[in-house]
């Protein structure tokens, strides 16, 4: 086997975020993933900027690796079809609204009745249970009702939505891990099982430490900028001539810290003397070391502090990290070559197997663009 995935085949339905990053990340590791869109219009991400030529970026970003056929479902001859994909398939991915599935024909609880061995992941807003059952839901939505907006954004300021689409992002993620855990089990049982992932659920799991922290302590989480709720300093900083951060993660480093900025005597000072002592009077601490950093410019203490070992960055803008060297030197910038486009940049794979690596090795398809070798290679079909 030279990829991790080998041999799985994926019946993708799902559109724009959640679904196909999940279905992405399968295909990086090798899984061949077959995308069923809509005729003529396919998937809703196909109209979202920009645009190269006629072709979206948007979903050419989360669509490489995989094929694509046009299937109109309500299309009796269509439908034909896609049941015998179906059963073809060892795993089935949808992030339809609840019911969708089952108003086709295709829910999980149908299928399984024929194919008892298939994984049957469904990722939703809400989930297939609950009182939410149904309710539409965009990643803003999400972010919002978890709580997650509560707690992002400056003191005073507006809630505020993260900027990456992280509802959907996450949810994506932890259904291919459920996919890969329902997966191991049929490996092992013969026995497929269904994957139900809400993007609620997604997020409010990794909330961090403030569902603990409300339940510990009965205080509401609330928005508190870029500092750390519970270490100190773990902040941003402007320095000269613009922002870096810098986390001190522990009293060792706090020493170290201290005395990269030549200001050992802070040592000495009780009120700073330990993790919790510094977190309780971080107000008084972030002044101090506000006018100490104003007095040189953000390279020279990046300097300083990499050399002492104590954790700092600068805050860099797109355009500077496309140009990491840490970036680059680790293929996380990929050259892909499109049908229609020709040369297309995407992100690498972030999850680096020493003996099965995943890759970049196609670029997203264009609507319909394997119908025949899909029928061919899935359902033995002569090209007549």
């Amino acid at each position: 086997m030279d990829k991790a995935l080998e041999g799985i085949k994926v019946l993708d339905f799902t559109r724009v975020l959640a679904g196909p990053f999940c279905t992405m990340m399968l295909a990086d590791m090798g899984a061949d993933v077959v995308k069923v869109e809509r005729p003529g219009t396919g998937d809703d991400s196909r109209a979202f900027g920009p645009f190269v030529g006629n072709e979206s970026a948007y979903f050419m970003c989360l669509n490489r690796n995989k094929r694509s056929i046009a299937l109109d479902l309500k299309q009796e001859k269509d439908m034909e079809i896609c049941k015998q994909l179906i059963s073809s398939a060892d795993v089935v991915v949808e992030n339809f609204r609840p019911g969708t599935m089952e108003k086709l024909g295709l829910g999980y609880n149908e299928l399984k009745k024929r194919h008892p061995q298939m994984v049957y992941a469904a990722v939703s807003g809400y989930g297939h249970t609950g009182p939410y059952y149904g309710r539409p839901a965009y990643d803003s939505i999400i972010q919002a009702v978890s709580g997650l907006m509560s707690i992002t954004g400056h003191p005073g300021g507006s809630p505020t939505r993260v900027g990456a689409s992280i509802a959907d992002i996450v949810a994506g993620m932890y259904t291919a891990f459920g996919i890969l855990a329902a997966l191991h089990y049929r490996q092992i049982t013969g026995i497929g099982q269904k994957v139900d992932v809400a993007m609620l659920d997604a997020v409010f799991s990794v909330l961090e430490n403030a569902v603990t922290r409300y339940f510990v302590t009965g205080e509401v989480p609330q928005c508190i900028g870029n500092r750390h709720p519970s270490i100190a300093p773990f902040t941003a900083y402007k320095t000269k001539d613009d922002y870096i951060i810098i986390a001190v993660g522990n009293d060792r480093l706090w020493e170290a810290f201290c005395s990269a900025i030549g200001k050992e005597g802070l040592l000495k000072d009780e009120r700073f003397s330990s993790n919790k002592k510094r977190s309780a009077q971080w107000e008084s601490l972030d002044e101090i070391l506000a006018d100490i950093l104003k007095e040189k410019p953000s390279q020279e203490w990046l300097e300083l502090l990499e050399r002492a070992g104590v954790p700092t960055a600068p805050i860099n803008t797109i355009d500077k990290v496309v140009e990491n060297p840490q970036i680059i030197s680790r293929n996380m910038i990929v050259r892909t070559m499109h049908a229609t486009v020709g040369q297309f940049l995407v992100p690498g794979v972030p999850v680096k197997l020493s003996q099965t690596p995943g890759k970049v090795e196609k670029a997203a398809p264009v609507l319909d663009e394997h119908r025949q070798e899909v029928l061919s290679d899935w359902l033995g079909l002569a090209e007549e």
